[in-house]
């Protein structure tokens, strides 16, 4: 209906704008039923609205090889996810046949497989059966004879024996069908194991491994066959380009030739390639307006090659495309297959001895000629006025026991060469002997 489809288009908008944690989240708290549901609805969405990459779903589950996957492996999604219990384990597999065995007894009873949640129950139940084992060995009463307790006392009364069972429980040390099973003093789960499962078009595969000390680590050995692209052979893809030297250019008889042997280029090459490998038709199509994709600011519409991703007249780009954030918004981007690698060149500077006049490097020759003519024209102006200010003129001083030559001489001790030497002074922010009065 169309409505479903409405809703769950607007809910593959919001799964594409939120973030890897947030799909993370989402899958974790998600059944597994619920998960495959909504997995394979976005997939026939996808399909029907033409969109050729499909959403790449995180689904965090303990119990990746529960959920039947037939529908979403011929979809082409990437879904990658926790497998907790290690069905290949003797000891998994002979809990599993006892199992199997149980289910067969009575025939009313639908059969089902040993599910996560059941391996995580049956551990659960050794674990406690563990502990009080090891209470009963260290001769530990936690029976409450005579005593059961109320439980709606106020304040409530803890068990005394509560502390002992804690303390069995954390020192359990078993492996059971979800593998090794340890607890922290917190009574965390530790030191375990889950492995990281990959859905192919042929079916789960383990690629690796996560664990507390290691992490993740990648085990995947198998190579992707060609059985792997199921659902590429059936159409032909449209790849839209752009023509642009030297990645893409019409051969000089294209006039003569149909189909993409018209054109020739790094890129043509590379698509062919590609087509080679991964087994599926094409068709190239020049863009028609001859842009690479730009937003227009009044109506809000895309034109160029990120225009016909955008609106479904093209399933892949392949060009000299930059990757800008406005454009990654719209549409997806592989990894960059080639670097620009425009530079700058420069001579390699070459060490030189300071010279004399190096202290002169700082300031241009502009400010140092200012510098010094200023300092000149404040001397001159100072001597200047000194020659006319009736306070710069004194008598001139003697020496004891020494007659003056003539009782109306007077001298001024700013002459040129003392308003040089003020003026420096001044400049060098030092000390002088004289100054104006």
């Amino acid at each position: 209906p169309q409505e479903k489809h409405q809703t769950i288009y607007m809910q593959v908008h919001k799964w594409e704008k939120l973030s890897l944690f947030s799909m993370e989240m989402l899958g974790r708290y998600m059944q597994s039923e619920q998960c495959k549901h909504s997995c394979t609805e976005t997939i026939l969405l996808k399909r029907s609205l033409k969109f050729f990459f499909l959403p790449s779903f995180g689904i965090l589950l303990q119990g990746f090889l529960d959920i039947d996957l037939t529908d979403l492996r011929k979809g082409g999604a990437n879904i990658t996810g926790f497998q907790l219990v290690n069905n290949s384990a003797p000891s998994v597999s002979r809990v599993v046949q006892q199992w199997m065995e149980f289910d067969n007894k009575d025939s009313k009873l639908p059969k089902t497989v040993l599910k996560y949640t059941g391996a995580l129950t049956y551990d659960g139940v050794k674990v406690m059966s563990t502990a009080f084992q090891n209470l009963r060995r260290q001769r530990i009463d936690i029976s409450r004879r005579g005593n059961a307790g109320e439980c709606l006392a106020n304040p409530p009364a803890p068990w005394g024996q509560g502390i002992d069972i804690q303390r069995a429980l954390q020192q359990v040390r078993i492996d059971g069908l979800t593998g090794h099973i340890q607890f922290n003093e917190k009574g965390r789960r530790t030191n375990y194991t889950v492995s990281i499962m990959e859905l192919a078009p042929s079916g789960p595969k383990k690629v690796g491994y996560w664990n507390e000390d290691e992490k993740y680590v990648t085990t995947a050995t198998f190579v992707r066959s060609a059985n792997d692209t199921y659902g590429l052979q059936n159409r032909t893809y449209i790849v839209t380009t752009i023509l642009e030297s030297p990645y893409v250019m019409l051969k000089k008889n294209h006039e003569m030739l149909t189909g993409n042997d018209k054109y020739e280029g790094y890129i043509v090459e590379l698509a062919a390639e590609i087509a080679k490998h991964v087994s599926y038709q094409y068709k190239l199509k020049v863009v028609s307006d001859g842009k690479y994709g730009a937003r227009d600011p009044e109506t809000k519409m895309w034109n160029g090659m990120v225009g016909e991703l955008v609106y479904g007249k093209a399933d892949v780009a392949v060009a000299p495309l930059t990757i800008t954030l406005v454009r990654e918004e719209v549409i997806d981007f592989s990894k960059p297959f080639m670097s620009l690698g425009i530079s700058i060149m420069i001579k390699k500077p070459t060490k030189s001895k300071p010279g004399v006049f190096s202290f002169l490097d700082p300031l241009a020759y502009e400010i140092w000629m200012c510098i010094v003519f200023a300092y000149i024209g404040v001397s001159v102006v100072l001597f200047l006025v000194s020659r006319f200010s009736p306070y710069e003129w004194h008598a001139e001083d003697y020496e004891e026991g020494a007659e003056p030559q003539s009782p109306t001489q007077q001298t001024n001790e700013f002459g040129i060469f003392n308003s040089l030497w003020f003026s420096l002074g001044a400049f060098m922010q030092q000390g002088c002997d004289i100054s104006p009065r």
